[in-house]
Order: structure tokens, then C-alpha cells, then sequence
């Protein structure tokens, strides 16, 4: 992690492929731009638009490899809390008590996290929040979870829990060693998350094939036990990964497969043969993703076709206009990539 950001190129508009196009009255009227990679379970591109080998922020999509860290670093958790880990959770009740829950058996509480006090992100859940006299807390900020696992992992190191969002932290450096090991790569430059834990770049090819490598992990003996532990979690407690009928939540339930965002327009899903895509619009976006990525995934046979439509009827939103919500347009894939379908 020795890149300069003064040197780091980073994807330009010029770079990248045309990924969807929203159409009103049958007319283009927005065009998102940015870059996907589709790779195969032992690492193979398959498909590559735009520049995936260059670098980004993957942002939370980072995360299940990050829970991975946290469990070879020490973490003792449970597997609804690495489900946590891996999540940008809604800060519903049931999110916050399990991130308390997680503190509390290591003797921790909310004032030993390091991310921002939030109310949750959902309007019905701040209701219930502010009518319990709830005031923001740490324990709704979306990256909770991540953050438990971290001090957990420490408090079993005997590690300082005070620094352990500091890149240096012996925590911080399990995390380096498993993106270097699953992705093929070390990372780039390091900058500070919204949350306030380490933001490392990272080529998108790069993330989709260590998530893979995740994702594989429930069918290969010689996987490692930490990314079976992170996969089966994932799918077994999809709710804490985001929340009920959330994108990430509603993939895992109805498709099996894993599927992690990040913010700026990230996005990364893995089936469990390992095949994975990953997927960045350029302006921060993140309405074409879902689309984009599980149509490259269903091209390959990742995904199970017959259900795949009712998912995406589900987590990408129409184009409506009206007091009656009518649909008045669409979002579609891009030639460039429906030339790969």
C-alpha cells in the first residue's frame, strides 16, 4: 500500500461503457455510465466493459472480506453478527440490538465504536426510534456491525481497541493480508471510509474475484473455514446484511447468491460456484447495478432464471410519474451490454 493518489488513475468518462439507459416516453433521458466485470470461479474474466483493472473505492462492498479478517484475526461472534459485519445495515431495532448484543459479550459497549451516531434510514424505523426517546447512536449507523467485529477481533488479540481503525492496527493488517490473498492483489491507496474504518482502492476485477472466492467457499473442502463462516451467514441471516425487502436482502433470500453494495455505485454479487460480478456506475449511482449485474450473471447461468425477473420487478425501481405512480418509461441495459447477454 505504497501507491501515491497523486499517481493513482482512476476511471474516466472516456474509460467507461454505457451500463443502462432511462428512457421517458420512449425517448433516452439518462445514460449511466461506469464499468463491470464478470469472472469465472478460478478467477478467468469472462466479461470486462469499461475499465475494471482500474482502480476505485469498493467502498462496503468490501465488507464480507473484511468479516473474513475479522474472524481469522480472533473475532468469536456469532454467525447472525458476521452477517452484521458484512452488512450496511437500515438501523432497525433489531439491527441495533444485535450490534449491542455483540459488544456487550466482549464486556463493550456503543461508546467503544468509532463510526458516526445516526437514526435509522428508514422513515418507519426512526419513528419507532424517536418514540422509544431514542436520540442518534452509533449503534444505527449502517457499518455497526463491521465495526463490532472489528473490536471483537481485537479484544481477543489483546489489541489496542482504541486505534483499531487506524491503518497500522494489527486488526487493520489481517484485513490487508486476506484482499491481497482472495483478490489477487494488494490494495492501493488507503483513504477514510464514512464510517471512519480504512477505504482501500481496489481494481473491481480484483473485488469480484475475492468475493467469489468467498462465495465458492460453501462447496470447496479446502476453503477457508472464515469465508465458509461469512457465505453461510450471509445467506442464512440475509435481514442483517441490509434489511427486509433491501436489494442485498431480497438477492440472498429469492436467489441464493451473495450480494454486498457499496457506496458511490458499487456493487459486487458471487454465486456459489464462485462465479462473481462486480460493478461500478461512474457518477455515484447506483440504480442501473442490480440490473446489470444479475443480467451477467443470468447469461452465464449463475442465476436462476425462472426467478430472476420477480427479483428485479422487486429492487429496481420503476420510472413513474403521477399522483397514480403510472409508469411512464424504463430502465434498460445498454447495447454494450446486452451484446455480452
Amino acid at each position: 500500500m505504497t501507491q501515491s493518489s497523486a499517481t493513482l488513475q482512476t476511471p474516466t468518462a472516456e474509460d467507461s461503457a454505457e451500463l443502462a439507459v432511462v428512457t421517458r416516453a420512449g425517448v433516452p433521458e439518462s445514460r449511466h455510465l461506469g464499468s463491470a466485470v464478470l469472472t469465472a470461479p478460478d478467477g478467468e474474466v469472462l466479461e470486462s466493459l469499461g475499465t475494471p483493472d482500474l482502480p476505485t473505492f469498493p467502498r462496503s462492498s468490501l465488507k464480507p472480506l473484511q468479516a473474513v479478517a475479522s474472524l481469522r484475526a480472533g473475532a468469536l461472534i456469532s454467525p447472525e453478527a458476521v452477517a452484521l459485519a458484512c452488512g450496511s445495515h437500515t438501523g432497525s431495532r433489531r439491527h441495533q440490538e444485535l450490534t449491542a448484543a455483540t459488544l456487550a459479550k466482549e464486556g463493550l459497549d456503543e461508546s467503544h465504536l468509532k463510526c458516526p451516531a445516526a437514526l435509522p434510514s428508514r422513515t418507519a424505523d426512526v419513528k419507532i426510534h424517536l418514540e422509544a426517546g431514542k436520540d442518534a447512536t452509533r449503534l444505527a449507523f449502517n457499518c455497526s456491525g463491521k465495526h463490532a467485529a472489528f473490536l471483537a477481533a481485537a479484544r481477543t488479540r489483546g489489541d489496542r481497541l482504541a486505534t483499531y481503525t487506524d491503518p497500522q492496527h494489527p486488526v487493520q493488517q489481517v484485513v490487508w493480508e486476506v484482499i491481497e490473498e482472495y483478490c489477487g492483489q494488494a490494495p492501493g491507496v488507503v483513504g477514510v471510509d464514512g464510517c471512519g474504518a480504512p477505504a482501500p482502492t481496489l481494481p473491481l476485477t480484483a473485488l469480484a474475484r475475492g468475493t467469489g472466492r468467498i462465495a465458492a467457499a460453501l462447496t470447496r473442502r479446502e476453503a477457508e473455514v472464515h469465508a465458509f463462516t461469512v457465505a453461510q451467514a450471509m445467506l442464512d441471516y440475509p435481514w442483517a446484511v441490509r434489511g427486509v425487502g433491501e436489494p442485498d436482502t431480497v438477492v440472498m433470500e429469492e436467489l441464493g447468491i451473495l450480494a454486498k453494495a457499496g457506496a458511490e455505485g458499487v456493487l459486487v454479487l458471487a454465486a456459489g460456484d464462485g462465479t462473481a460480478c462486480a460493478v461500478k456506475c461512474l457518477d455515484g449511482s447506483s440504480r442501473p447495478n442490480y440490473l446489470v449485474g444479475l443480467s451477467l450473471l443470468a447469461a452465464r447461468g449463475a442465476v436462476d432464471l425462472d426467478r430472476l425477473e420477480g427479483v428485479l420487478q422487486r429492487i429496481v425501481k420503476p420510472i413513474t410519474g403521477g399522483a397514480d405512480q403510472q409508469v411512464v418509461g424504463t430502465l434498460r441495459l445498454a447495447d454494450a451490454v446486452t451484446a455480452r447477454l
